[in-house]
């Protein structure tokens, strides 16, 4: 197998406070530098990351910052001469990087959307905060966070020439199943979205309302100050990428909140559910299109629309069927979405589009001539 030179511009890899890229990219990135691939990540530097690191030299690929678009032309020799350069969404100043990019490279230019259905509905509003539609089909392959009919509007509308799904995924040493005392009965893990938390109110804030006997969590930062949180329910502001296998063991459940813009896409799994499942911990999830192509409904994961519904199982639910949705669950995620199965994917996706570039090089230079 031919060894790649990646170089991936991504919103974050050493920080993983307030985003879900970080771990994102580490479980993927480790996984393709294990296919003999050589990795370069180019992170803007910026102080919320910066002050909030907890990976700052990763063993599978290559770490450094820059701190402007300027800054960033240090690197103009490796970007020029990468089999790949991967941009991912969300990059601060992202359509001059990307553009940038394309400019610079002479080989395959790649987008990774890990918002894409964010990013779709910024661009219908023309807001071009880090990718515009002039961009899309310069880049040689668009990796979509979402599967499904999503992929055919990228292609369609957006004049992607190859727009492949590309879900997160998660590292099955990472996240690991443990042997915990129970701590919670149902547990959140997630930042702060105002269009996540209605959903958390109906499936979290009320079921704790209504069972005041039963105990919850909710962890991430950036939670407003003025919530009215329940005295059964515990905030954590902040927790690492390596205590969440055994913050999801302390849960007899946990809950997976999915973005509004997410839910109306469809095919759009969150990294965290992956992770969950990893562990082994049970899973009630909000309801969308595809997840039952992910993890089987009533046998691999639980499907909640109202607070009874949460409820019901936490209060009904006993010890054995609860231990076995969680254990078919790991089955699932371990046979078929882990990181090594992404980079796999990446890795064939990346080829192809180098296989494309070749195929297309000998017409242009008879157009040329």
């Amino acid at each position: 197998m031919t060894k790649l030179r990646v170089v991936v511009l991504g919103l974050s890899l050493s920080s993983s406070w307030g985003n879900g890229h970080a771990t994102t990219f580490r479980a993927l990135l480790r996984a393709f530098a294990a296919r003999h691939h050589d990795v370069q990540f180019l992170e803007r530097d910026v102080p919320w990351y910066a002050s909030h690191r907890d990976l700052k030299d990763p063993d599978f690929c290559r770490l450094e910052f820059y701190s402007s678009l300027e800054d960033l032309k240090r690197y103009q020799d490796l970007i020029k001469e990468a089999d790949a350069v991967l941009v991912g969404s969300y990059v601060p100043d992202g359509v001059e990087v990307g553009r940038y990019v394309q400019q610079t490279a002479q080989s395959v230019v790649a987008f990774y959307d890990i918002d894409t259905p964010v990013t779709l509905a910024k661009l219908e509003r023309g807001d071009y905060e880090y990718l515009a539609p002039g961009l899309i089909p310069d880049y040689d392959v668009y990796f979509s966070f979402t599967g499904g009919p999503t992929l055919d509007l990228l292609m369609a509308r957006y004049g992607s020439p190859a727009a492949r799904a590309l879900y997160c995924s998660v590292d099955p040493e990472a996240y690991p199943s443990l042997d915990e005392e129970k701590r919670w009965d149902l547990s959140y893990l997630g930042t702060y979205s105002p269009d996540r938390q209605p959903t958390l109110e109906r499936l979290l804030i009320e079921p704790a309302l209504k069972a005041p006997h039963l105990r919850f969590v909710v962890a991430g930062p950036q939670y407003p100050a003025d919530i009215d949180w329940p005295e059964n329910v515990e905030r954590i502001d902040h927790i690492p990428p390596s205590d969440h296998p055994a913050f999801y063991a302390r849960s007899r459940y946990t809950l997976n909140v999915t973005r509004a813009d997410m839910i109306r896409a469809g095919y759009s799994p969150s990294v965290r559910l992956f992770e969950a499942a990893a562990c082994g911990t049970p899973i009630i999830s909000d309801v969308w299109d595809g997840i039952e192509t992910l993890l089987e409904p009533d046998r691999e994961i639980v499907l909640a629309r109202r607070s009874d519904d949460v409820l019901t199982v936490l209060g009904t639910w006993p010890d054995n069927k609860r231990k076995d949705l969680g254990s078919r669950a790991r089955h699932r995620i371990l046979e078929e979405h882990t990181s090594a199965h992404r980079a796999a994917s990446m890795e064939r996706d990346l080829f192809e589009a180098l296989q494309r570039r070749h195929q297309e090089r000998p017409l242009a230079l008879a157009v040329e001539s």
